[in-house]
């Protein structure tokens, strides 16, 4: 086997702590572990050949062998939690966030910071928040934030010299830093603080400076600012009131773990407790199991683990998540962990304080773990059902190929249905994770501005476009990552003129052509072309064709309700009962319209019978 080419550089490893890399025959890093003794931990693999199927394949990739001495084992837990996220090797658990709950992104990284929803948190100078379960409450929250403090939602560049602010200053939803006769950047800075206070739920110390910047503002007669900071305050005060965290006196600062490990992969659970509060959950997932278990460590064990077991799991899994996140007091585990003592003292290293790995036994510290355990497991059947990796395949390759900075997970098409522009409508449905969200399609009945006296597609793609963007920034949310037009350049340039009329350029509209299937992008002169059996494709095609059922069903419907209102609705004295008593007497305005005075008199009256006859006697 190629990794017995490697015994005599593994015979003359040093018996020190450090990492060890085992690299293909591309010299690409397929497994990075560390050990108390490198020459005992690496010898073991000598031995290791048909312990599994996992270990078999790692042994027959192993081309090559390097070495990195430490002076102890937590150096080399710390090298090695750096180099698998910088290598990413197949054959070791790679752990990463959840998708299913998001976050909220304070770009503080910017002069005049906004509230966005995000799906992950990541290391880029802004501030998170959440997540937030329901997804709803985040784009709740982030409404309230609009309201309450003026935080703009717009993603124009800020330079103070507009001439007049837009409609959500006039609405109260932002106190337009755009114009800087209106909100200076010192004002600003005052609402992204309040803001801040607001996501992190310190609400005490927020109603505090409230109340104290409402005092000043009376004082200085600005009247205006004083309402606005007094609503603001009963809004944060009703809103602490009626919190609903789980709270325990005696659990102080520490964070309860829960696992599930499966075929598929494995689920993590971590509920954050601060000051007797959970004021967090984060859902945690490593790849897919099969190759990447191999990695239990310590000195002289005789073979490699060929199965990761729960605790093999979370010591990986804790070791990258403490990397990017602040480790409390105590850690509560379900089991023990290969490597505790290590890890406690490198976490101790890096807090500057003590750090313990606990294994509750009962009472309510063990009812926490108890509950992580129970989330991790419905966590992993949510994240590993079958048809969701296959939406997710789709999901990459499209935001690979348009360059997108996070998986589309949302996706809204638009489709236009007309004939001869007559009774021209629009459609929208939504697309999440793969999945038609049918509670939330929307449809839209266009008008002769928009239409014209004939077929306008464009203007018509224009107006709806405008409408529902500018109905999704009035409450905050939920933005698509993706926006799918039925169509070609013209249907996508349109959409775009109404984004941009609403500050939202930057957002990503495509089209997809009908007959060739063809990808239109506005920057792109040439279209994308993919195979009919790639899924990317297939995933918008079903977004397509789903809203132009849905157009073409609403604009049936609205025939029928026009040759309705034609016939029946313009007879004057004819309502909704009489109309329905007429085409339940008759069967049809055909038959009304062959009815006899007579026979129109018995079911609605003479002189209803009398408008009747008389308007159809039209020419």
């Amino acid at each position: 086997m190629p990794v017995g080419n490697l015994k005599p550089q593994i015979l003359r490893l040093p018996e020190q702590p450090g990492v060890y890399l085992f690299l293909n025959e591309a010299a690409e890093t397929i497994y990075v572990g560390k050990a108390r003794s490198l020459r005992d931990r690496v010898r073991s693999y000598l031995g290791a050949r048909g312990s599994s199927p996992k270990t078999d394949r790692l042994l027959d990739e192993a081309a090559s062998l390097q070495t990195i001495v430490t002076d102890s084992v937590v150096e080399a837990l710390a090298l090695e939690n750096n180099l698998i996220k910088q290598r990413r090797p197949r054959y070791n658990i790679l752990l990463r966030d959840d998708k299913n709950y998001p976050y909220l992104q304070l770009t503080t990284g910017e002069a005049f910071p906004r509230v966005l929803v995000a799906r992950q948190v990541a290391r880029d100078g802004h501030f998170y928040a959440g997540p937030y379960m329901p997804a709803s409450l985040a784009r709740r929250t982030m409404s309230l934030t609009h309201r309450l403090f003026g935080i703009r939602s717009c993603n124009e560049e800020i330079t103070g010299r507009r001439g007049r602010p837009c409609l959500e200053y006039d609405i109260k939803r932002c106190i337009a830093p755009c114009v800087a006769s209106l909100c200076g950047p010192e004002r600003y800075a005052e609402a992204v603080t309040a803001t801040t206070l607001f996501l992190e739920g310190r609400n005490e110390e927020l109603t505090a400076q409230l109340q104290t910047r409402m005092t000043l503002a009376a004082e200085a007669e600005r009247f205006e600012e004083a309402a606005q900071l007094r609503d603001a305050l009963r809004t944060v005060e009703t809103l602490r009131g009626r919190q609903q965290k789980m709270a325990t006196v005696g659990l102080g600062a520490r964070d309860a773990v829960g696992v599930k490990l499966g075929p598929a992969g494995a689920a993590i659970q971590v509920f954050q407790v601060r000051r007797g509060r959970v004021i967090e959950r984060v859902d945690l997932s490593t790849d897919t199991v099969a190759g990447a278990m191999v990695v239990a460590e310590g000195a002289g064990m005789a073979v490699a683990a060929p199965e990761a077991d729960s605790g093999e799991v979370l010591q990986a899994a804790l070791e990258q998540f403490y990397q990017d996140h602040e480790a409390p007091p105590e850690i509560h585990v379900p089991t023990e962990l290969p490597e505790s003592t290590a890890l406690e003292d490198w976490l101790t290293a890096r807090e500057g304080r003590r750090v313990r790995v606990v294994v509750p036994r009962r009472g309510e510290r063990r009812a926490l773990v108890d509950l992580a355990m129970r989330n991790a497991a419905l966590a992993y059947q949510s994240r590993f059902d079958p048809d969701a990796g296959a939406a997710y395949d789709a999901l990459d390759t499209l935001r690979a190929l348009l360059n997108l900075p996070g998986l589309p997970r949302r996706v809204e098409g638009f489709d236009i249905s007309t004939i001869q522009g007559s009774e021209t409508v629009a459609s929208m449905v939504v697309c999440e994770d793969g999945r038609m969200r049918k509670g939330e399609y929307r449809n839209f009945r266009i008008g002769p501005a928009a239409s014209g006296s004939g077929p306008d597609d464009f203007a018509a793609m224009r107006e709806v476009v405008q409408r529902r963007y500018r109905r999704v920034l009035a409450h905050g949310g939920p933005f698509p990552d993706l926006i799918l037009i039925d169509g070609g350049r013209g249907q996508v340039s349109a959409a775009y003129d109404a984004l941009e009329s609403l500050g939202l350029g930057r957002m990503t509209a495509i089209g997809l052509a009908k007959q060739e299937e063809l990808i239109v992008l506005r920057d792109s002169p040439d279209p994308i072309a993919l195979p009919a059996s790639n899924p990317a494709l297939r995933m918008l095609q079903q977004v397509r064709d789903e809203a132009h059922r849905f157009a073409v069903t609403f604009h049936r419907k609205a025939r029928t309700g026009r040759d309705l209102r034609s016939a029946l609705d313009e007879v004057a004295g004819i309502g909704p009962r009489r109309r329905k008593a007429l085409l339940s007497a008759f069967g049809s305005v055909a038959g009304v319209r062959r009815a006899s005075r007579e026979e129109l008199t018995a079911v609605v009256g003479a002189k209803a019978a009398d408008a009747v006859l008389a308007h159809f006697a039209r020419p």
